[in-house]
């Protein structure tokens, strides 16, 4: 068996969530391989809503084992709200979701070092949802960082050193302090809800599967276009998004990675600072930010809207090996006019087709227009209800993508996925 792996190709909030959920009923296991609870992956469905923060998105359906692997970052705090909140809907949680024992822990003081970074920054802040991701992730590079397993191996001294080192950081910021005790009772109660999870070697874990023939789905966090090597630097997330992120992530040799979805939405969004051409600042970006709900499903935080842009996307194709599309959100579009599509940029009076090294506002996007089909998509069960207009949207992106687009979903509920051919 291979590992399947799902992963954004834009800059996030793509969609992962329900679509892992939906895919899973294929797979034994699912896999979470990077990122922190700064990403939200929401759910609907039963008539319920449902936002993940660093639980994999397979935790649903039925006896799927699901793990949190050694590449990602977690919050106690965060994670024992994220667990209650499951229980609390009937969903138990501790027989199906193993925990790697490399993964690194936030501590209290990384949200605070994060909020001290950002002010140093001023104007060039970075625009993180302040949980303390990049900061864990510096600690975990520098070699001093506190792992899930370090809970079973002298972890006093481990988290006394770790916190003295960062309240000398915090004194060089004249960070105040006058918040950590109430963090740290957050946080040391999450770590007895911890304690309740089974901890696992992930890498012999997953590999075990592989070897007796269990199917897997790797699930990713953030976009593509936040990875940290390939991303649009500095304004990108700390770890690799990317599919290659699975190799490290989970302990997964390339030669087991299979299929590899991507997932677009029909539109673009962003959240934070940084590169964005196709962004829309007119009345077209407002009703796509309403008509689709694009609000943090962590932070609440408005999500800046634009048009689908095919020159990013291509570059997450070809950084992904991305073997088939699954575009998200298709009916957020049901009621506009005409729809653009990015193809080319025009930058210091030159037309480019590739993704540069520094995209900054003097992008200019080329668009390329088509006719919007103007219906209602939520009701529709089967690709042979699609208009003629949205047939012939999808058929263009296929051309100018050289990948097919397999899956289609027409509203947040699980059952409004449409697997086409």
């Amino acid at each position: 068996m291979k590992v399947d792996v799902l992963l954004g190709l834009q800059w996030g909030d793509e969609g992962k969530g329900k679509v892992v959920d939906v895919l899973t009923p294929k797979y034994g296991v699912v896999a979470r391989f990077q990122g922190g609870p700064n990403a939200g992956h929401t759910l609907e469905f039963e008539g319920q809503k449902y936002v993940l923060r660093s639980i994999p998105s397979g935790i649903f359906q039925g006896n799927k084992i699901n793990i949190i692997g050694n590449g990602v970052v977690l919050d106690p705090a965060l994670f024992k709200v994220e667990v209650e909140g499951l229980e609390a809907s009937g969903h138990d949680l501790t027989k199906r979701l193993l925990i790697s024992k490399k993964a690194h822990l936030i501590l209290p003081t990384h949200r605070l070092l994060d909020a001290a970074y950002e002010a140093a920054k001023g104007d060039a802040k970075i625009g993180t949802t302040g949980k303390g991701i990049g900061p864990t992730y510096t600690d975990k590079i520098s070699r001093n960082g506190v792992r899930v397993g370090d809970l079973l191996y002298n972890f006093d001294k481990k988290y006394a050193a770790a916190i003295a080192r960062h309240k000398a950081i915090l004194a060089q910021y004249n960070y105040p302090l006058d918040q950590l005790e109430a963090i740290e009772k957050e946080w040391f109660a999450g770590i007895e809800v911890l304690k309740k999870f089974q901890f696992i070697d992930s890498e012999h874990e997953v590999n075990n599967y592989i070897s007796k023939g269990n199917s897997i789905l790797a699930e990713g966090a953030q976009g593509t276009m936040l990875d940290i090597d390939f991303g649009s630097y500095p304004f990108v997330t700390s770890s690799n998004t990317i599919c290659a992120g699975v190799c490290t992530g989970l302990g997964v040799a390339p030669r087991n990675i299979g299929e590899v979805f991507g997932i677009f939405k029909a539109y673009c969004t962003r959240v934070g600072s940084g590169p964005f051409p196709t962004e829309l600042h007119d009345e077209i970006g407002q009703k796509i930010r309403n008509l689709g709900h694009e609000y943090g499903s962590v932070t609440g935080r408005p999500r800046r809207c634009g048009w689908v842009d095919l020159v990013a996307l291509k570059y997450a194709i070809m950084i992904n090996g991305v073997t088939q599309l699954i575009m998200m959100k298709s009916d957020v579009l049901d009621d506009v006019d005409t729809i653009k599509a990015c193809v080319a940029y025009k930058m210091n009076g030159e037309e480019i087709d590739y993704f540069p090294y520094e995209a900054d506002d003097s992008i200019e996007p080329i668009y390329t227009e088509l006719p919007g089909w103007k219906c209602d998509m939520t009701k529709m069960q089967h690709e042979n209800e699609f208009p003629e207009e949205f047939n012939a949207y999808v058929d263009f992106l296929e051309k100018e993508l050289n990948t097919p687009i397999k899956v289609v979903s027409v509203g947040p509920d699980r059952k409004q996925t449409i697997f086409r051919g």
